[in-house]
């Protein structure tokens, strides 16, 4: 079976358009503008029919270049963007406006990139976030930090009607081929029931960008699967950093040797069901 593939996790950037403190020249073949164009000849060889386009950089140009592109490309089947959660008067604003577009679904903010790994509980931050609940929007986590993993638990309680998406599974550690500590943080982050998970960046996380393959990554999302339930599970290409670690063509067709063996039902949930639910995706 070959069910409809929504990529939850792509990113566009245009270097001439938006300032990426980040995206530094020791990204090599990333560290360039990365357009739909490019992207869109490789929807088809992987078997993506759609896609949600995450942020990629904590300003208002990365998510208005978003939207602008959303509007050219019919496949881009929403938006993830951004606002100064530390700041909520003005993330309040921001958030209304944005709700004009109807492809805008919810907020990314690059918290690995925060010196205080704990920089999500802040009261403000906090404040920010329930405008996010309050209008039935998503918040994307990058977690790649224990510390950060730990946040979580605490803004289900702080935030009880937040939707939560982890990115990149919280960056499992695939090359010691042990679930660690890392395993049970996922466990325990599961047991909030709007707490999701991104099957995404595997590629990238797994220390072996040329080499990995699905018996690499497969004990990781097996983990997923069985904690968060297929429901709460959705898979993610991460185009154009899947580039480091073979590209996107690569990701998917790992992801989809995986998919293969579940049931028919598990299969169109991860791959589709669970998109639509979480962001709210009309397709």
């Amino acid at each position: 079976m070959n069910p409809m593939i929504v990529d939850t996790h792509q990113h566009l950037w245009d270097l001439e358009r938006v300032a990426y403190p980040w995206l530094t020249p020791d990204f090599g073949p990333i560290a360039r503008t990365c357009t739909a164009a490019e992207l869109e000849p490789q929807l088809a060889p992987a078997g993506v029919s759609r896609t949600v386009l995450v942020q990629s950089a904590n300003s208002y140009a990365d998510t208005e270049y978003m939207f602008e592109q959303a509007a050219i490309y019919p496949w881009m089947a929403g938006v993830v963007g951004w606002v100064p959660l530390l700041y909520p008067d003005v993330a309040g604003r921001m958030l209304e406006r944005f709700a004009a577009n109807l492809l805008f679904r919810g907020i990314r903010h690059l918290i690995h990139n925060e010196a205080d790994p704990r920089w999500l509980l802040q009261e403000r931050v906090i404040e920010g976030l329930g405008l996010l609940a309050a209008r039935g929007l998503t918040f994307d986590v990058v977690a790649t930090l224990p510390e950060h993993m730990a946040c979580i638990p605490v803004l289900g309680e702080r935030v009880p009607g937040l939707k939560m998406v982890i990115d990149h599974l919280g960056q499992p550690p695939i090359s010691t081929r042990a679930l660690g500590r890392w395993g049970e943080d996922i466990r325990v982050a599961a047991e909030n029931p709007n707490v999701y998970a991104k099957i995404s960046g595997l590629g990238t996380a797994s220390g072996m960008p040329e080499t990995w393959a699905a018996g690499d990554v497969r004990p990781y999302i097996d983990h997923v699967l069985e904690v968060f339930g297929p429901q709460r599970c959705m898979f993610g290409g991460d185009w154009p950093v899947s580039i480091l670690a073979g590209g996107y063509v690569k990701a998917w067709t790992v992801y989809r040797e995986i998919a293969a063996g579940w049931p028919t039902d598990v299969q169109v949930q991860v791959c589709n069901g669970t998109a639509q639910a979480f962001y709210g995706l009309s397709l």
